[in-house]
């Protein structure tokens, strides 16, 4: 890219691939804008139908309502509609979330419906703009912000946890809270991440596992056995989910 037109790195647009096509055009604009409320309500009816048979750990998510102190709660892509569900009650409780959101044009949806709960966002992921969004979550968590992660987004592998959220979670000294769920009956959608939407009146179990914490003295060739360690949290307290579901 030519110096003459530098680009502005603070932008969304900046950090979105160059390989992909898709831009935020006036139509894709007035179709969000119309479409938004809609989607919005369409998925506040639908979670308001869930019938919640436990939320399991409950309680670790507790030291964090209202800004008593600050954490990075993560789960897997594919849980998004649940998991977001249970941050956006934490949210009516001061829970002050911030989400990352893929900087893509696909992230626009989940983004202003994360503003519209009352929660930050930020605009970015590890492939795309890692260095700046590391940047905006160091920035949010001095404002005393919880950053909220999908930890194998945005393109996997699934259930993969990338390196970012631990080397976010060492350099600010916050711990990281696994949170995982299971539905009875759901849908899942062909593409990567087997995206789960439960189907209406889902009995559902949703789990808040214990705070892990990375010193932040650990040097960056021992990250990885923290990295696998978080990572089996979160699947570990996945299938505590489903046997809860299976056998509560």
């Amino acid at each position: 890219m030519s110096d003459d037109h530098p680009r502005d790195s603070d932008s969304v647009a900046s950090r979105r691939s160059e390989a992909s096509l898709r831009r935020m055009s006036r139509t894709r604009r007035l179709y969000y804008f119309l479409g938004l409320p809609v989607l919005r309500g369409l998925i506040r009816l639908l979670t308001a139908s869930y019938r919640y048979a436990a939320i399991v750990g409950a309680e670790n998510i507790e030291p964090y309502i209202a800004g008593k102190s600050v954490c990075a709660p993560c789960y897997w892509h594919q849980h998004h509609v649940l998991c977001s569900e249970l941050i956006r009650r934490w949210v009516q409780r001061d829970f002050k979330a911030c989400f990352l959101v893929s900087g893509s044009v696909d992230g626009e949806v989940p983004a202003r419906i994360a503003r519209a709960w009352g929660a930050e966002v930020i605009r970015g992921s590890a492939n795309r703009s890692g260095a700046l969004a590391l940047r905006d979550m160091q920035g949010m968590m001095k404002r005393g912000y919880s950053i909220v992660t999908t930890a194998d987004g945005p393109r996997g592998p699934r259930y993969e946890f990338k390196a970012g959220t631990i080397l976010m979670a060492r350099i600010a000294a916050v711990p990281i809270i696994p949170v995982a769920c299971a539905a009875d009956r759901a849908w899942y959608l062909d593409r990567w991440d087997n995206f789960m939407i439960p189907k209406p009146f889902a009995h559902v179990v949703i789990g808040v596992g214990a705070p892990y914490s990375v010193a932040p003295d650990v040097p960056l060739d021992e990250i990885e056995p923290h990295r696998q360690n978080v990572q089996e949290a979160v699947m570990s307290l996945m299938r505590e989910c489903e046997y809860v579901l299976q056998n509560g």
